[in-house]
């Protein structure tokens, strides 16, 4: 699993032009799903990513999380984050895994994030056509890989 996280102000996402969904404070978390990611890699990004430590203290130091600060989360599917481009310049998405696979670790991301959060966790609609508008805070945007933990 990829994630991009970015900690925001304000999000919200349409799809369909008719779903809507919004944070305030909290993290944009934009989830890839490879073919090979189980419920493991899942278990590690959706802890990692709800125990970063990327939001201020009194002291202005990144040092809390978005649990400590109560904050909100935004969930979008983006298969896009397993594009392959070294050939040509069209990207090559086989990785990304199919339907079947990725609605289920997609649904059990949203479930466990709100399980750990203590609050409902906002989403897109997987596979639908979504217009994203955030405000991007610091600027902070990380990228996690469940299967390149040093990144």
């Amino acid at each position: 699993m990829r994630a991009v996280i970015q900690r925001v102000s304000s999000a919200k996402v349409t799809a369909n032009k008719t779903h809507e969904a919004s944070i305030g404070r909290g993290l944009l978390v934009l989830l890839g799903i490879t073919q090979s990611d189980t419920m493991e890699d899942l278990d590690w990004l959706v802890n990692k990513i709800i125990h970063m430590r990327i939001f201020n203290d009194e002291v202005a130091v990144m040092n809390k999380s978005v649990l400590d600060i109560a904050g909100e989360l935004l969930v979008v599917s983006q298969f896009t984050l397993y594009a392959q481009t070294k050939k040509g310049n069209r990207p090559y998405y086989a990785r990304a895994a199919g339907h079947e696979i990725a609605v289920t670790l997609y649904s059990h991301f949203l479930q466990k994030a709100t399980q750990l959060i203590g609050k409902p966790v906002q989403s897109g609609i997987f596979g639908a056509d979504m217009r994203i508008d955030l405000t991007n805070d610091g600027p902070v945007t990380i990228i996690i890989d469940s299967k390149n933990k040093d990144l």
